[in-house]
C-alpha cells in the first residue's frame, strides 16, 4: 500500500498544538483592515480551537496523528 500524501494547503493553515488539538488562523484579517475597529482587529490576533468533527478530518489530511 502507498503512502498517504500530506495535502499541503490543510498543513500550511493548521497547526496542531502539544495537547493535539489543531489551531486556525481567525478569518477577516487580511484586507480592509481600515475601516475595522481597533478592538476588532485586536480580537483576530491569535489562533483559535477547530471544532471536533473537522479537527479529525484535517488530522488525517496532515497525518498528524
Amino acid at each position: 500500500m502507498p503512502k498517504m500524501k500530506t495535502k499541503k494547503a490543510i498543513k500550511s493553515r493548521f497547526k496542531c498544538s502539544a495537547g493535539g488539538k489543531l489551531l486556525r488562523s481567525k478569518q477577516g484579517k487580511r484586507h480592509i483592515m481600515t475601516k475595522k475597529t481597533p478592538k476588532r482587529k485586536r480580537q483576530l490576533r491569535g489562533r483559535a480551537i477547530v471544532s471536533e468533527g473537522f479537527a479529525k478530518l484535517y488530522k488525517r489530511l496532515i497525518n498528524a496523528a
